[in-house]
């Protein structure tokens, strides 16, 4: 009986990690230890904060003169010049198969989406564009949805589980123009996160299949039959890609038999539960949440609370701080050295990334007189504190790169 309990109190405590609260409510408990000067890796200088939240209104006019900024989300990506691909698509006519289609590449596009080196290019044929990093990796993904590579029928425009299951590393080298010369960060990574995908959706179908066969874009029936009407909290939309896709990560940590994806150790952290010392992220699972809130508004649903997602842990909103001298590394050399992604001084650096981009957003919105209604956090990002850190990253290191350099499966950054 008492295994028993304690089995459940640790799926209980494993629970409490799985939404974009426990994200928002460590990564402050770390920045507070920061500030405190209790990380054995990091100072936090916080008095620099009104200068950088002013560097980045002024990154938002530049971009954006008639602060009409869009979200953060990955259709930005698929905008090349004046051209807007999605939209060029042969989409389907109803709503909601139209829906379940965007969901199908916003999915596949974002877990791609990870960091894909210095060295690597996309030249894509149909607009021109030679294209890197993220920009890159979208266009790819793009034009592998478009092809009908992730299909397993007549409509190209599908990403099904069957085909992702049975993904060879070899349609996605090709699809992403791959080769010694043109190298691409977690290949294989890639692939295999992919067919975890597809062999997660033919398992679940309670979540992926309950208006059709087995597909990513199944997600998008699961998060409307929790809908309050027509109304879709954003943090509700974390919850149901926590659920539906914890499974995928490879090599995660497990508490209560449920895996925890984005979520590492820190000894800042301290509770009484089994949950003491871990820090929940979920960079990739917020960066796909913010980016199926426009799908779901095309359906002719409102997404409510967009803020209670938090911003992404991820290394230019990261490099923002770094390279503004808002976080600053006990050890200088640190620089120098190559970091896995769950050492404490890489986890400390993302968590107090997520808070700080909380403590940056209202001096924004301050500067630019604009309301937290009108310009939540998802335009703050996209303005924003991932523009300004791309800036400063050109400004500070050659190859624009991240300030530090840290090892990846290419799931994470």
């Amino acid at each position: 009986m008492e295994g028993r309990l304690a089995a459940l109190d640790d799926t209980a405590a494993a629970r409490s990690l799985l939404s974009a609260a426990a994200v928002r409510e460590r990564g402050h408990e770390v920045l507070q230890a920061g500030i405190a000067g209790d990380l054995a890796h990091w100072t936090v200088s916080l008095d620099r904060l009104p200068s950088v939240a002013a560097f980045v209104a002024s990154v938002v006019r530049d971009q954006y003169p008639t602060l009409e900024v869009p979200f953060h989300a990955r259709w930005r990506h698929f905008v090349v010049g004046d051209r807007d691909l999605w939209a060029e698509a042969k989409t389907p006519e109803d709503r909601d198969a139209k829906a379940r289609a965007a969901f199908d590449l916003a999915i596949v596009s974002v877990l791609l989406d990870a960091g894909a080196g210095m060295g690597w290019r996309f030249r894509d044929e149909g607009t021109g564009a030679e294209l890197s990093r993220s920009e890159g990796l979208a266009i790819a993904s793009f034009r592998l949805f478009e092809q009908g590579a992730l299909s397993a029928g007549a409509d190209p425009l599908r990403a099904d589980a069957s085909s992702l299951a049975g993904l060879e590393k070899g349609v996605l080298a090709d699809g992403f123009q791959v080769s010694d010369a043109n190298p691409l960060i977690g290949l294989d990574g890639r692939a295999a996160l992919l067919r975890r995908l597809g062999n997660q959706a033919e398992a679940r179908p309670d979540l992926f299949a309950t208006r059709d066969t087995a597909r990513p874009g199944g997600l998008y029936d699961a998060i409307v039959a929790r809908a309050d009407g027509r109304r879709v909290p954003g943090p509700l939309i974390l919850e149901v890609l926590l659920e539906a896709l914890g499974p995928i990560w490879e090599g995660r940590l497990e508490l209560g038999g449920l895996p925890l994806g984005d979520c590492w150790r820190h000894s800042a952290i301290k509770r009484s539960d089994a949950s003491n010392g871990l820090v929940p992220l979920h960079k990739l699972s917020q960066w796909l949440s913010y980016s199926l809130v426009e799908p779901l508004q095309a359906a002719g649903y409102e997404v409510s609370d967009l803020d209670g997602l938090t911003g992404l842990a991820e290394y230019r909103n990261g490099g923002l701080f770094f390279d503004a001298g808002l976080l600053a590394l006990r050890d200088p050399a640190d620089a120098g050295r190559r970091h896995a992604v769950g050492e404490e001084l890489v986890v400390g650096w993302r968590a107090m990334t997520v808070a700080l981009l909380d403590r940056i957003a209202p001096l924004v919105r301050e500067k630019l007189g604009v309301s937290a209604s009108g310009f939540p956090l998802a335009r703050v990002l996209e303005g924003g504190t991932w523009a300004a850190g791309r800036r400063l990253a050109k400004q500070n290191r050659s190859d624009g790169g991240p300030p530090l350099k840290i090892d990846s499966d290419g799931t994470v950054f």
